[in-house]
């Protein structure tokens, strides 16, 4: 796989693009005759098995990993390019992400409540329009069953851990609180920074929590001795932004993630528009310019006072700095890694270098 040919979706490189563009991505999107699902769950057991193996992590952290180290809330990392929540949910392959090249790695959604998520199918490709739809619904082993596997790591990770806390499904609204806490207390020890996850589509009620008083309660009870981040959706108006990060601000955050999948539909190529009506979030290239406005938006509202992670459509290195530009100190990957391989991130990687 030759980094330096990868080019994002649609955009091949020299001789047809990389042995990723041209092989792997087209044996994964057969599996399961074609299911997301099916797929992310192989490429998962894969990883996970990798982790393993340190020989073959060297060798391919000597080909992956990119130094562009910067330090951000107080946390080292070194580049700025991280894998985002939801692509390893439990951690089940964590030492994996490093030697792909990722300088940090979010896992989670994580609830305090163990839960299966929504019916299958509920992970759809767009690739017309290098894009997912999902509505997993927090599909994960719960709080504990992470921290024990966080507490089982053979060796230090390398890089920063971040962990993204999510309402369990089963708890009222008005219990949410606790329910974030109870998460919170049980990954405490191994978190470098936390995610507040008040803004997935895909649980009833979840996106409230973005609302002064919720939000204000939420912070109130988190904000202490790790780094708690706010992540947003791309949905809301800049009003509605401007209040949340008021406050963030006033709680003591220590940043934004910008942002989550949304739940509108422009965008999509012709060739996809007849997955328009499913239900969930979209992410991948038709978020690209609405995160970058997101995270600008963000950015001059603070004044730069609080750290911004931009996540949402970064399909090529371009679309990366163009976050990095707008403000952001650290960018996210998840759909342009399903497309684009480890080469993207290396690629990413490489371009945000100062």
């Amino acid at each position: 796989m030759s980094p330096d040919l990868t080019t994002g979706p649609g955009r091949a490189g020299p001789a047809g693009g990389t042995v990723f563009d041209r092989i792997v991505r087209p044996a994964l999107f057969r599996l399961g005759g074609g299911d997301a699902e099916t797929a992310h769950e192989w490429t998962l057991r894969r990883l996970a098995t990798l982790s393993r193996r340190p020989a073959a992590l060297a060798v391919l952290g000597a080909r992956y990993a990119v130094a562009a180290p910067r330090t951000v809330f107080g946390v080292d990392f070194p580049n700025p390019v991280g894998l985002a929540a939801g692509m390893d949910k439990d951690g089940a392959a964590l030492p994996a992400w490093p030697a792909l090249g990722f300088g940090f790695v979010e896992v989670g959604t994580v609830t305090a409540h163990a839960q299966p998520g929504n019916p299958r199918p509920r992970l759809f490709r767009l690739p017309d329009s290098a894009a997912v739809i999902n509505r997993m619904g927090f599909n994960n082993a719960g709080a504990a069953a992470l921290a024990a596997r966080l507490a089982a790591l053979e060796r230090p990770l390398g890089v920063p851990l971040g962990i993204s806390l999510g309402k369990s499904k089963v708890t009222e609204l008005d219990d949410a609180v606790q329910d974030y806490l109870a998460s919170y207390r049980m990954l405490h020890p191994y978190g470098d920074y936390f995610a507040v996850n008040v803004s997935s589509p895909n649980t009833p009620g979840l996106r409230a929590l973005q609302d002064r008083g919720h939000l204000d309660a939420l912070l109130a009870a988190l904000v202490g001795e790790k780094p708690i981040l706010v992540k947003i959706a791309p949905d809301l108006t800049e009003a509605a932004i401007a209040e949340v990060l008021e406050v963030c601000l006033s709680r003591g955050a220590a940043g934004v993630i910008a942002t989550n999948t949304t739940l509108g539909r422009d965008g999509l190529a012709p060739a996809d528009r007849s997955r328009a009506g499913e239900a969930g979030g979209l992410s991948g290239r038709p978020l690209t310019e609405r995160t970058r406005r997101v995270v600008s938006f963000v950015h001059a509202e603070t004044g730069g006072a609080l750290p911004v992670i931009g996540v949402g459509g970064i399909l090529d290195p371009s679309d990366a700095t163009a976050l990095l530009d707008a403000g952001a100190s650290l960018v996210q990957l998840y759909t342009g890694f399903v497309y684009g391989g480890p080469g993207l991130v290396r690629a990413v990687a490489r371009a945000t270098r100062r």
